[in-house]
Formats: structure tokens, sequence, C-alpha cells
């Protein structure tokens, strides 16, 4: 259920830069944010009460309002495999907020899988025959960094509601934030076709609502390592997305890229984990056991 988000936010890449109107960025996460929340919000009929209400305004600014901004900049201005695999650097940031925040240590097998996920990231990201812009990755980083400490958030808060609740108030929160700003720096709404209209339907209601509920529910119920690994689906969708569709090379590194990000996902998953840390476990009581015998028998023999 997890994966249905990265799946579907590394499609946003290739549908903004192709359809969706470029010199907007603020309009466009307005008009991603707060049709989902509102949506969402119809479908489940329930307020903020307490400390929802500000909660809801900083969770919404950080893994909506400011997030969306960041990302549709990044996607105009970085090709899709770029803007995606920058992206993919949140698993080690989200295990490091979350060691800090929830007490939740990752353990060495997330590690390796993050190590691995970068290495491929590095692989795709350093690859493309595109110029590369600062401005997007800068953008993209800054994305990243909020997010992260966002979901991390989320996770720690949300057991208090149900997730399709606190999901349409950081939607409806987000983009009421970014409203003002939108209309401020850009003056009036862009205007927008029938390609924009079902283009911006589809993020709205696949990639923003459909996406944050599965990600958010997974967070519930997974570590922040986890979720953080398997999110590492967003670039390989992007790259391959932009190879199908948009006639971006993919090359043998890349290819290669891919490879390690679909390892480090596999090797971070809980069963896994599970066995490859029972068996280090394992293995430290056998030696400390041939030691404590060692020693025993070193105790146990007569002196001359």
């Amino acid at each position: 259920m997890t994966a249905v988000a990265p799946v579907a936010w590394g499609t946003t890449y290739y549908v903004t830069h192709q359809f969706l109107p470029a010199d907007q960025a603020l309009y466009g996460a307005v008009i991603r944010a707060l049709p989902a929340g509102l949506l969402l919000l119809a479908v489940r009929r329930r307020l903020p009460v307490g400390p929802w209400w500000w909660r809801s305004a900083v969770l919404g600014t950080l893994n909506m309002g400011a997030f969306f901004a960041l990302v549709y900049l990044a996607a105009q201005v970085l090709p899709t495999s770029v803007a995606s695999t920058v992206m993919a650097t949140s698993p080690v940031a989200m295990m490091m907020i979350a060691w800090a925040l929830l007490a939740e240590r990752p353990h060495l097998p997330a590690l390796a899988g993050a190590g691995l996920g970068i290495v491929g990231v590095a692989l795709m990201l350093f690859t493309g025959t595109s110029a590369v812009d600062p401005v997007g990755v800068l953008a993209s980083v800054a994305a990243m960094a909020m997010s992260s400490v966002g979901y991390v958030l989320t996770k720690r808060w949300g057991g208090q509601v149900d997730v399709l609740a606190s999901t349409s108030w950081q939607l409806v929160a987000g983009g009421a934030v970014l409203l003002p700003v939108a209309v401020a720096v850009e003056g009036a709404p862009p205007d927008l076709d029938a390609a924009a209209v079902l283009a911006f339907g589809y993020v709205t209601v696949v990639a923003t609502a459909l996406a944050f509920v599965a990600w958010f529910a997974g967070l519930r119920r997974l570590s922040a390592a986890t979720v953080g690994l398997i999110g590492l689906l967003n670039p390989v969708t992007g790259v391959l997305l932009g190879t199908l569709l948009a006639a971006e090379t993919l090359t043998a590194r890349q290819v290669g890229g891919i490879a390690l990000v679909l390892a480090g996902i596999a090797l971070g998953q809980p069963a896994v984990a599970a066995r490859l840390t029972g068996r280090t476990r394992r293995g430290r009581r056998a030696d400390h056991d041939i030691r404590e015998s060692g020693d025993g028998a070193r105790r146990a023999a007569p002196t001359a």
C-alpha cells in the first residue's frame, strides 16, 4: 500500500513538465493541494480539534504547501530523471530525524539499503545528457529536507486521529497557506487548456489525495526507515517514465543505478532486516560462547 505513493509521485515530474504551466509554480501547488484536501474532507467530514489546528498548519506547510511549490519548480527546470533522483536521498534524512524525534534507531540493513540507494541515485543523477540547473537542484534538496521533517512529525502525531482526516487537514492547510502568496507573487490564476485540466485532475486525485493517504497509512504501520526506503520507487518510476514517454536516454549506468536502488529497497525491508540482524546476533552469541568456553577451560586447567 505504501508503494502506491512514491510510484504516483514519480509520474508527476513527467506530467508537470509536459502539460502544466511552467511559470506559475505557486498556483500549481495550490491547485494540487487544496482540491485534494477538500475532496478528502468531503469524504471524511471531520474538522480539526484542539492542537490539530496548529499541527495541521505546520504539517501542511512542510508536507504540502512549500513542498509542492519547490517540487513544481524543480520539475520545470530539471529533467525528469534528475528531479526525481535528488528526492531519493530522503531515506537517510528520515532515518536520522526519526532517530532524534521518535527514538527509532536505524538498523544496519536499513542503513546499508540507504547507502545502496544513494549510490544508485548518484549513478542516475550524474549520467544525464541535459544540463543540471543549480536552482532546480536546490529546490529539490529543500523539498526533500522539509518533507522528511514533516513526515516524521506526522508519524509522531498521527496516531491520535484517522488517516483520512489528518491528510485532508494537511492538504487544505498547505493550499490555504500558499494561496495568498500565489496571488501576491504570480497575480491572476493561470489559463488552463483541456490537457492541463486533465493533468491537474490526475495530479490532484491520484498523485496527491490517494498517494498521501497511502503514504501516511504506511507511516503508521512501518518504521520511518522502511517507509523512506520504499520512497526510492519514486526516482525509479520517474526515470523509467521519462525514458518511455519523454524520449530521455537510459544509459547503462542508469540501469545499474536502478538495480542498486531496488536492491537497497529490498535490503531495508523488515523481513530481510530481521533475518540479517538475527544472523548477526546469533553469530555474535556464538563467538561469545566460544570465548566463554575457552576462558572456562583455561581456568579449569591445572597449573604447573
